[in-house]
């Protein structure tokens, strides 16, 4: 996106500004942009200088290389926390790094643009659907990954996708785990559209632009409303999905399915 200039480097996420406009780029790109703790604190700061700088009037997010981001990073070592017995502290991650930036997006009193080029899956996927409006390249696709390593959704997953598409098609990608290419999210209404490739970069940079130089006061009271209709009970969901979340990661089938994909074969899951 040529007409960013860089502003900040932190290391997995970089911070670009054009105007009133701004830029938050995942930057692990040798990884896909999976998401680590790292990068949890380095989109914090990001979220926090957007949302602090009375300048800034948009935000555009993305990611850098070929993904917008793969999901929580599986091959990362000390970036969760540990439970007295010993299993991954996924609640205490879900509170600590990944609700809050979730959270400050969806109610950053600035509009706030995903641009999705390539693979969005997990948590990168609930990060893309906190965003006011969603664009995809014709390479994009969604995808729930959760049930494949014996999990369920998370980071607003399960709030954002059956408010945007309904509860039949939100279970199918909740259950399923199968990937949604970007033109039938586009046609199911889980994203504003699907722009060629040579026009992408345009046309995302074209609608910041346009909402940079708006009424920015009016976006925000807009963004009040739609989240107390659609978005009202949001914390609560959060806070259940975090702890149906710490349920899976005792099971065996998680287990098992961390396993399988480290060891890149399909899970023998057992239902235990």
């Amino acid at each position: 996106m040529t007409a960013f200039e860089l502003t900040t480097t932190l290391e997995t996420v970089r911070l670009w500004r054009s105007g009133a406009a701004a830029m938050i780029e995942l930057h692990r790109p040798d990884s896909l942009n999976a998401w680590n703790a790292q990068m949890s604190a380095d989109l914090l700061t990001a979220v926090a200088a957007v949302r602090d700088d009375d300048e800034v009037r948009a935000v555009l997010l993305t990611g850098a290389g070929r993904a917008f981001c793969s999901g929580a990073d599986l091959r990362s070592t000390g970036s969760g926390f540990v439970t007295p017995e010993g299993l991954p502290d996924v609640q205490r991650s879900l509170r600590e790094n990944y609700h809050p930036v979730i959270t400050g997006l969806r109610r950053l009193p600035k509009p706030v643009v995903s641009a999705v080029h390539g693979p969005c899956v997990g948590v990168g996927m609930s990060l893309a659907l906190s965003a006011d409006l969603i664009y995809a390249a014709p390479a994009a696709y969604f995808l729930l990954a959760f049930v494949n390593i014996g999990l369920v959704p998370d980071g607003g997953s399960s709030a954002f996708i059956p408010e945007r598409i309904g509860l039949a098609r939100a279970t199918e990608l909740a259950m399923l785990g199968e990937r949604l290419p970007a033109d039938r999210a586009a046609a199911w209404g889980l994203i504003n559209g699907v722009v060629p490739a040579e026009e992408f970069e345009a046309h995302v940079g074209a609608v910041v632009g346009r909402l940079a130089a708006g009424p920015t006061s009016s976006y925000a009271g807009t963004k009040r409303q739609l989240n107390a209709w659609a978005y009202g009970r949001l914390d609560e969901q959060l806070e259940l999905e975090a702890q149906i979340q710490q349920e899976m990661a005792g099971t065996g089938d998680f287990a098992e399915g961390v396993t399988a994909f480290m060891q890149k074969r399909d899970a023998a899951f057992s239902g235990t």
